[in-house]
């Protein structure tokens, strides 16, 4: 009887996988998206634990090594200058591996996707959400959009994949969570209810007429004429490859859980609402401000201010009336410039303030979007992110993304300013990748802790305009949630 027992624990053991963690050493927590490659060039990557389940048949009870890479982080090197680590695997065994991170930001997790736990759960290990492998079975997804509406957060992304086939969903799919005050605390994950079909696939919840995708943008929520909340959003209609051939707002039907066509809006339009918004009461008025990262562009927070292009104002420093074509600065009594928002007159972004700066219209000094390197004085190209208020620094904080850094959009950066519109002019690189798209970061203040210090922020992983044809598993055409921590003096620039 003895026997039996013994040899049936030996088969469940054998059965079981050897466990390896690889922790942030500064944190100590799990890091997910490590590679660890065995020198048979087979590799395994860390679920959002920093779990690896390795159950390789012929691989057990032997040294085994493998070589170790992770995005802003280093492993340690070995007698040849390697970074890799051997480990002595046994069924049921566990090892741990602690890594040097280099980001200034630390990455937490995967937030959609399929086996965001795979691991830990075939270890049987705890896992922070209810669903842990396949929520809503989207195995893929593209940029978010958030917003709080009648005590919940409302999430939107792009086109998304299913496990049935390719081809998946591409007229927006939705979801909500918990507010920060009944959810998850943000630091151990996020619980999205998808809205979802009869096929549990999550569905659309913004399908516009007209072939291809609908992309959104703008999403934020305003009052009607009666007072009452409503969520809005704007869209565009695509067709290949890329062509935008329609553009309009909607607004969310709460009986259907989708939105609905709203208004028009001009392709040529040069004012409409997009970005990430927010709501900024200026002088006694609220306006929803729009950008992408940089506010350019604001309107009457209202339903119907929304919707009216009428009311929408540039923000430029041209005088009212002159065009980009014969821009005209300006100027108030004692010469400096007037940088305001504007009807009738073009807004000013980072490109046409570069013109003005070559003409000499305006001197270096003046300067709102010109951004660089806050060491260094190098020039970064900026492409999308957002801007939020953040209380523990008493500033406008910015997160936005690189184009044409180490990675062609992998890079984010962080940068203040006194006020929303700016100025902005420095910069600090808090995250890198490695031949890896990390695009349309976006600060999510909602989840801001201990007054502000802390702050969460994510962005889509991709191959897509990376050059790099090796997808990470799971991980890739998804979203990863970064924290950082505002009291780390390498954010200041002096």
């Amino acid at each position: 009887m003895l026997n039996t027992l013994v040899l049936f624990l030996s088969s469940f053991a054998a059965d079981k996988p050897f466990e390896i963690e690889v922790l942030d050493g500064q944190s100590g927590r799990g890091v997910p998206l490590v590679e660890l490659t065995t020198t048979a060039g087979v590799t395994y990557v860390t679920d959002s634990a920093g779990r690896i389940a390795f159950d390789e048949p012929g691989m057990m009870d032997q040294r085994v090594w493998f070589a170790v890479k992770s995005h802003g982080y280093e492993a340690p090197k070995d007698g040849f200058g390697i970074a890799g680590k051997a480990f002595d695997v046994k069924p049921g065994g566990n090892a741990t591996l602690k890594i040097k991170r280099i980001n200034i930001a630390e990455r937490l997790y995967r937030i959609t996707g399929s086996g965001i736990y795979r691991d830990s759960v075939l270890l049987g290990r705890d896992v922070p959400i209810k669903e842990p492998l396949l929520n809503g079975k989207v195995t893929g997804c593209d940029s978010v959009l958030l917003t709080k509406y009648q005590d919940k957060l409302y999430w939107f992304w792009g086109d998304t994949n299913r496990p049935a086939y390719i081809l998946g969903l591409f007229d927006v799919p939705g979801a909500t969570s918990a507010t920060p005050a009944s959810g998850l605390d943000i630091e151990r994950g996020i619980d999205l209810t998808y809205f979802t079909g009869k096929d549990g696939f999550a569905r659309a919840t913004c399908k516009m007429a007209g072939e291809g995708p609908t992309w959104i943008g703008g999403v934020t929520v305003v009052k009607d004429a009666k007072g009452k909340e409503r969520l809005m959003g704007s869209y565009i209609k695509v067709k290949p490859p890329l062509s935008i051939y329609r553009r309009g707002t909607c607004i969310w039907n709460d009986e259907k859980n989708e939105f609905e066509h709203a208004a028009d809006i001009p392709l040529d339009a040069p004012l409409h609402p997009h970005g990430h918004p927010i709501l900024f009461n200026d002088c006694g008025v609220v306006f929803a401000y729009f950008g992408d990262p940089f506010f350019n562009c604001r309107t009457y927070a209202t339903a119907e201010g929304y919707s009216d292009l009428s009311k929408y104002e540039a923000f430029t420093c041209l005088k009212a009336g002159s065009t980009l074509e014969k821009p005209e600065v300006e100027r108030d009594a004692s010469g400096n410039v007037v940088w305001a928002f504007k009807r009738n007159t073009p807004l000013i972004d980072a490109a046409a303030e570069e013109k003005l700066l070559a003409t000499g219209l305006l001197k270096k000094e003046e300067a709102n979007f010109q951004i660089h390197e806050a060491k260094t004085g190098k020039k970064v190209a900026v492409h999308r992110g957002s801007v939020r208020w953040n209380e523990y620094r008493k500033k406008w904080v910015c997160l936005f993304g690189q184009h044409g850094g180490s990675s062609f959009i992998g890079e984010i950066w962080y940068a203040e300013a006194n006020g929303p519109t700016g100025p902005w002019k420095e910069a600090v690189k808090v995250v890198t990748h490695d031949k890896y798209s990390f695009y349309n970061p976006v600060h999510h203040a909602e989840f801001d802790k201990d007054g502000g210090r802390f702050i969460f922020f994510e962005g889509t992983y991709t191959t897509t305009f990376s050059g790099n044809e090796h997808k990470t598993p799971r991980y890739d055409y998804n979203q990863v949630l970064y924290k950082l921590d505002l009291a780390d003096e390498r954010l200041r620039s002096k």
